[in-house]
Parts: structure tokens; sequence; C-alpha cells
């Protein structure tokens, strides 16, 4: 299976120009801890940044900004790290261990956002795939039992 097939589809976005107080209310009605920076064209989102939660509370709440007067902008990360949609979870997880980063998002080949992948939507993806490996196990065992009597 791609990244594709296991990213969140459902991104809540931002543009440059938010303020961060309206990032943080975002985030709030959307119930996410990250928004994509991203700008639109035509249609298509292009990202451009990530700013995540605790952004907010380093970068701002920290440091006493007034989150009315600075932008998203100001606070988002630019070395932004993205990955392809028909990436392997393997090769995701190596990008994303190799960068230091939890989340990405997952653009298309012409780069236009598709959707996000975290640490723990993979860490949630393993663990199902493995509770179906255990199950095989456990059917291969009784069916041993069975014919091997």
């Amino acid at each position: 299976m791609t990244i594709g097939f296991y990213c969140n589809r459902e991104v809540v976005i931002a543009s440059q120009n938010t303020s961060i107080l309206e990032a943080a209310q975002l985030m709030r009605e959307h119930h996410v801890g990250t928004l994509v920076v991203a700008e639109k064209e035509n249609g298509d989102a292009y990202p451009k940044g990530i700013i995540t939660d605790r952004d907010l509370v380093i970068e701002v709440m920290a440091l006493g900004v007034d989150p009315d007067k600075i932008l998203v902008s100001d606070v988002m990360d630019e070395s932004l790290v993205t990955v392809q949609e028909s990436a392997s979870i393997r090769d995701a997880m190596g990008l994303m261990r190799g960068r230091g980063v939890r989340r990405v998002p997952v653009v298309d080949g012409r780069g236009v956002l598709q959707g996000i992948v975290s640490v723990d939507d993979m860490v949630l993806r393993i663990a199902e795939e493995m509770q179906e490996v255990s199950k095989l196990v456990v059917h291969e065992q009784a069916r041993e039992r069975v014919l091997r009597k």
C-alpha cells in the first residue's frame, strides 16, 4: 500500500496571511494540532509550510507575542517536507525519521496537496495490520491441529 492510501484526506489549510489567533481558532474548530499553510491556485492547494499547536505555544505564547498581530508566515516552518502519495509507508517513515518531523503533507506528482500523514496515523495502521497477521497465525495453528490429529 502507498502512503496515499493511509493518509488523512481531510486537511485543514491556512494561508500565510492568516493571523496566529485565527490559526489557533481553526485548530480548535477542526480538532487538529496542525495546519498546512498553502497557496491556492485554480482550486488546487500547494503546500508552502506547516504550523503546529506546539509552534503556537513555543513561538507565540511563551514569548508573550500578541497572537492577533502576528501572521502564520512569521511562525510557520518553511523547510517543508512533503511526500508523494505514491511513496511506500517505509519510504514515508524514513523521510520523517530523517528530517525529524511527525507530520508530512502528502502531494501528487504536480505538488498539489492530497492529504497529510502523521506518525500516529502510521502507528495505528501498522497496529491494525499486525492484528490481522496475528489472526492468521492463530487460524493457521488451529487448522494444523485439525489436520494433524
